[in-house]
């Protein structure tokens, strides 16, 4: 690239994780229609570069990330001494860190002394498990985007501004209907048990082996009972096939086709992450679980600070979801409580009206466009509007559009 292009004004992007992929590519793509001539770099994945985002080198892969934990922390070093390079070239004016603040605190550092506006997207769940860290993050930050509606308020106290957004997961665009036409492809049975693994390789070999087994026990218990493992992608397809080997009857696998996976099944077991989000935004019944070693799940005892672990109960401040995060038991327990659901259409009522009060506090937020908006406020050095205001703007907007 020429020396000119090289000075016009840049937002890098930074992220190390598929799920910072996914978080960052909306927004990129607003980014790109609200400021055009601004140049998008990122160290990211494939959603961030078909949103319009110059990919300097992918991040987000496990092929990139490495396999084992040193490994990882090489590979990062290693990221960090290329952005360390490439900022000397080019003139950055904002840098938007997703999620990863291991990976993401150290560059930071380096692009604030570089001048750049700095605009967390995703707050580092320090609330969760590291409070202490409050400190380094209001150095490193002129705004934090946060995605649970929580966050915000607790930031406040520790005198770092933050303001909520929205969360992809739930608002978005989905059409139920449509979804529900779409089933005609999926097995046939009833009642019918959604497994969701999880989207890294990590966690799909650590549960897929309780999932499956709790599958088995149900089916043991009612003949009728289909069930449906959801791959994330074709690499955790695969890795499932090897882990398996065999199928147990009536269990099936799809791949990629979560949400109308969600809306076939009864009931989900899922491993704890976003995808509880998802089936949250369909108001479907779950259990939610994370498998983990003893050792883990003493240390969790001691450095979690929330009440809940699972996002949905986080969110609702009550437990709305039964989790078993982290885990250390069999089936057993899954059993007992996806049979009480399943066995009584109160318990699945009031799951669904917990989670649609949940969905109530993600009303009227606009993710991708008020995460740019603010993006872009925070580089122009503007004021944060107040939530009325931005009401009014977006009502304004809407009417010139119409």
């Amino acid at each position: 690239m020429s020396s000119q292009g090289q000075n016009k004004p840049a937002i890098l992007f930074t992220a190390f994780e598929p799920s910072g992929d996914a978080l960052a590519a909306p927004i990129i793509e607003r980014l790109k229609a609200r400021a055009p001539g601004v140049k998008i770099y990122a160290w990211g994945g494939p959603l961030m570069e078909q949103a319009g985002a110059t990919v300097v080198e992918h991040t987000v892969s496990d092929a990139a990330m490495g396999l084992g934990a040193l490994k990882k922390v090489r590979t990062v070093r290693r990221f960090h001494g290329q952005i360390r390079r490439w900022l000397k070239q080019y003139r950055v004016i904002a840098h938007v860190p997703v999620d990863s603040p291991a990976a993401n605190f150290p560059i930071c550092a380096m692009t604030r002394k570089a001048g750049a506006k700095i605009v967390h997207l995703g707050c580092p769940q320090l609330w969760a498990w590291g409070s202490w860290r409050a400190g380094k993050l209001r150095k490193r930050t002129d705004l934090v985007l946060c995605l649970l509606p929580h966050e915000p308020g607790w930031l406040q106290e520790r005198e770092i501004r933050g303001r909520f957004i929205g969360h992809p997961a739930i608002n978005r665009e989905l059409d139920l209907k449509k979804l529900r036409g779409s089933l005609h492809g999926m097995p046939h049975g009833a009642p019918r048990l959604g497994l969701f693994p999880g989207s890294r390789p990590q966690e799909v070999k650590r549960n897929l082996k309780l999932l499956v087994n709790t599958f088995i026990e149900l089916r043991s218990r009612n003949s009728g009972l289909t069930g449906l493992i959801v791959a994330a992608d074709p690499d955790i397809a695969a890795l499932i096939r090897r882990k398996l080997r065999e199928f147990p009857g009536g269990l099936h696998m799809v791949t990629g086709q979560r949400d109308i996976a969600i809306a076939w099944c009864d009931l989900a077991l899922a491993v704890s992450g976003t995808i509880t989000l998802h089936l949250a935004r369909q108001c479907k019944s779950m259990v939610g679980v994370y498998k983990t070693d003893l050792l883990s799940w003493v240390g969790a005892k001691f450095l979690l600070r929330t009440d809940y672990r699972l996002l949905p109960n986080i969110i609702a401040e009550q437990e709305i979801v039964p989790e078993f995060v982290p885990y250390v038991g069999g089936p057993r327990p899954l059993v007992s409580i996806i049979s009480r659901v399943f066995n009584d259409s109160k318990n699945a009522a009031e799951q669904q009206q917990g989670l649609a009060l949940l969905l109530s506090r993600f009303a009227n937020k606009h993710y991708a466009d008020e995460g740019a908006r603010l993006i872009l406020n925070t580089i122009q050095g503007k004021k944060l509007d107040t939530e009325e205001t931005v009401r009014r703007e977006r009502s304004e907007a809407e009417t010139r559009v119409s």
